[in-house]
């Protein structure tokens, strides 16, 4: 028989033959003696015999997924920032789990060091009297925040949630580059790249024994829970808003764990409690997971120019009512010159050395260290002592090898003489490689791994994985992803198949349903204005398709039909001399845009048809005519749009919010139509004009069956305004209204009622009452101001 397994490892080396990593460097996939890591051969295995067509299929599974779960990353340049697809690196990084383990416990015992650095530091202050740590290390640092000094921490801890970047040392071990503490990223994101690259490996991820991310996540989101003051209040996510370029994540964690994902808009401190603003009024918030840095959470003790803050958050947590994760103050934790007396206050703290050491580091405020820092330029980066930016993140306040990036500077000698107390001398960073593919060949690329810790029950865990960035080039300071940078998953892979989740027990009580949660205002006025982007566009799609059919009709003459039909168009926004106009593409975007402020509560499916209609529309009118081939565009948006209004009202759970979206497309469809009917159903308008409302009704076949005589205008305001049984009638969306708002207003007396609610009785018992002759076009413009004023009442009701 021919032996196989030297068939493969042939096959193996031929797959390898342009991996060459640099010399003098660690290797992920390569062992120090150029012998492949066992951890990697099932992997490359998988590879073999592949064309370049078969890893473009593979690979296209896991962007697609991404592209599809809308994963995205913010970019930023001089005119603004964009939206760009997440950079995945599609082969992972593999780490052997006992390798891991050993990385594991160094970064438990890490975590409780920076824990009771914290707590000295805003406490006792016994690491600087007794000499351990240089006081103006700490008074000079703007993240060391006075007002929260004294401060004890409801939950008795400071710190819950942490992120370390790793990097390998040519011998092969590990080191720590920075640790984050303030708001620590990555987490959210790192759970979508494993859902992308277990697509792209769906053959081997089953059975290759990789240890599973989910269960860290199960595990921090009960530690919340238990750290909720007397069991009650909220546990809820903040976040700084849309356009921070984590912000994707922060929907997805708040939507992974349950957890209300909250603006400083949505929180109110009364007389020292943190709240929500919810429909049904002020709830009071437990537990605060903060993703936005400390100096800008409240503006009236901290920093007085955020907008982003909320005044008052830190007289709630002095008042002990709540728990922050982590605690404001925290990034005082993460300068760079913090790394040169850690192994100190670990012996004088814990009383052990490091575990895992941290990247060779020398204050230049120290003459003994200066003059060696001095002695050893060559090997060095030299930069701010507070700076939080990892050693090879360059910039032009950096030094590196005795030499700066801005050549007309002083000698570096002098600027460490002058300036040496607001420096930081550190080794510089030979990183390792791992591979990556690119051009379809297997190619060594620098790497940095960010491992991640959570507080739970049973003490520090650390995250089984994390995700690794990765250069698109040998160049280990462009691992940024606003450098060109990728990411990679890391999969810890043990001899055996993986540890399965085990199911949780049954309780020995009796099931209780919980009750839906509160709904926060900003969402609800989020999902309200969802609804009504959504009808809005319809009914533009719709008039749309009914104006280019009737310039089909009339061989594109301008006919007095067609004149003043594409002047009603013009006044709405939507220029008919475009296929597709830019004011029905904005519309889509408003849509897409919406959805996107309220990730956390949305279903992917549903973002997904926005998503694409959005993104169809940019390009649909490229290369179509006017008339019939228009016209069947829009007839694809509609049926894109039913999908979507089909998900909403087959899938999605009759919570409150639902609810508000529901109000939104009936105040919208409401409105739009009466304005529609008044427009073609008015005297003046030239012949046809009947038929247009009808149709844009969606109410053809309808008015066909009820009524015997032809078209006219009694005939179009009994069916789109007064017939209650038309579910595109203006009286059958106030009955959905009067539902809906009884239903959010919940039990209340028979004389309790709202304004909302008076105002939608009103209008309904004038129509429910009314004939066709009674509706004239005046009553009809009264009838859409009416419909308005019912949105500005639920919104002072609801939404402010």
């Amino acid at each position: 028989m021919p032996d196989t397994s030297a068939a493969i490892a042939a096959d193996i080396a031929a797959l390898l033959a342009d991996y060459a990593p640099p010399e003098g460097v660690a290797d992920e996939l390569l062992a120090p003696d150029g012998e492949l890591r066992p951890v990697w051969r099932p992997l490359l295995e998988t590879l073999l015999g592949e064309t370049a067509e078969d890893l473009e299929h593979r690979f296209a599974r896991g962007d697609t997924y991404l592209h599809d779960a809308g994963v995205y990353y913010r970019q930023y340049s001089g005119g603004g920032s964009n939206e760009r697809d997440w950079p995945l690196s599609h082969v992972p990084v593999m780490i052997a789990a006992n390798e891991w383990a050993d990385l594991a416990d160094g970064l438990k015992q890490r975590a409780e060091l920076l824990e009771r650095v914290m707590a000295d530091l805003y406490g006792p202050g016994r690491l600087i009297s007794e000499g351990h740590l240089p006081a103006e290390l700490i008074a000079r640092n703007p993240e060391w925040l006075r007002p929260v000094v004294g401060i004890r921490p409801q939950s008795g801890h400071f710190l819950h949630f942490l992120a370390f970047e790793l990097g390998r040392s040519p011998d092969g071990s590990w080191f720590v580059l920075g640790d984050r503490t303030q708001a620590p990223s990555g987490s959210g994101f790192a759970l979508e790249n494993r859902m992308a690259t277990s697509r792209v490996f769906h053959d081997l991820y089953p059975n290759a024994g990789v240890e599973r991310i989910a269960g860290f996540f199960r595990g921090f989101r009960e530690a919340l829970n238990d750290v909720r003051s007397d069991g009650g209040g909220r546990i809820a996510i903040l976040t700084p808003g849309q356009m921070t370029d984590t912000y994707f994540e922060h929907a997805y964690i708040a939507r992974y764990m349950g957890l209300n994902l909250l603006e400083a808009a949505d929180l109110r401190v009364v007389d020292g409690e943190l709240t929500m603003q919810t429909v049904s009024g002020r709830v009071p918030i437990s537990v605060l997971w903060r993703r936005l840095d400390s100096r800008s959470a409240d503006p009236l003790e901290l920093d007085e120019d955020s907008a982003l803050g909320t005044p008052g958050l830190v007289s709630a947590l002095r008042n002990g009512g709540m728990t922050m994760v982590n605690c404001l103050g925290s990034g005082v934790l993460e300068a760079r010159a913090l790394l040169a007396f850690l192994p100190r206050m670990a012996r004088a703290v814990l009383g052990e050395d490091l575990k895992l050491n941290n990247i060779a580091t020398w204050w230049c405020g120290q003459a003994a260290e200066r003059a060696y820092v001095l002695e050893n330029l060559e090997r060095m980066m030299i930069g701010p002592a507070l700076s939080t930016r990892l050693p090879f993140d360059l910039d032009a306040t950096t030094a590196l090898g005795g030499r700066f990036r801005d050549e007309a500077r002083s000698p570096i000698e002098a600027w460490l003489e002058a300036e040496g107390t607001s420096l930081v001398g550190q080794e510089a960073v030979t990183l390792s490689t791992t591979p990556a593919m690119i051009g379809g060949k297997l190619v060594a690329r620098p790497m940095v791994l960010r491992a991640f810790a959570a507080r739970t029950a049973d003490g520090w865990q650390v995250m089984p994985g994390g995700y690794a960035r990765i250069g698109r080039t040998e160049d280990p300071t462009a691992l940024a992803m606003q450098a060109g940078g990728s990411v990679a998953d890391v999969w810890i892979v043990g001899g055996e198949a993986a540890e399965k989740v085990p199911h949780a027990q049954r309780p020995e009580t009796p099931f209780l349903r919980r009750k839906q949660g509160a709904l926060p205002a900003r969402a609800a006025d989020n999902l309200y204005w969802l609804g009504r982007y959504v009808e809005r566009a319809e009914t533009a799609v719709r008039l749309l398709r009914a104006y280019h059919l009737r310039l089909e009709e009339a061989g594109f003459r301008e006919t007095e039909l067609v004149s003043e039909f594409a002047a009603f168009l013009g006044r709405r926004g939507l220029d008919v001399s475009q296929p597709v106009p830019p004011g029905l593409v904005r519309l889509f975007e408003g849509a897409r845009d919406g959805a996107a402020k309220i990730r956390d509560r949305f279903s992917l499916d549903g973002w997904m048809v926005l998503n694409a209609l959005a993104e169809a529309a940019e390009t649909a009118g490229e290369g179509i005519a006017q008339g019939d081939d228009t016209a069947r565009q829009m007839s694809r948006f509609l049926g894109d749009l039913a999908s979507f209004t089909g998900l909403v009202h087959d899938n999605m759970y009759r919570f409150t919010g639902w609810r508000f979206l529901v109000m939104g497309r009936a105040v919208e469809r409401a409105q739009q139509m009466a304005v529609v009917v008044a427009a073609f159903a008015e005297g003046s308008f030239p012949p046809g004009g009947f038929e247009i409302a009808v149709e844009t009704g969606d109410s053809v076949m309808t008015h066909r069956r009820r009524y015997a005589v032809e078209t006219n205008r009694d005939t179009v305001v009994d069916l789109l305004v007064l017939d209650e049984g038309n579910p595109r009638s203006i009286l059958f969306q106030l009955d959905i209204l009067a539902e809906e708002e009884a239903a959010v207003a919940g039990p209340r007396g028979p004389r309790e009622i709202s304004e909302a609610a008076r105002a939608i009785l009103r209008l309904r018992t004038a129509l429910a009452t009314a004939r066709p002759e009674d509706v004239d076009n005046a009553r009809l413009l009264e009838i859409a101001d009416e419909i308005g004023g019912i949105s500005d009442a639920l919104s002072a009701a609801y939404l402010g």
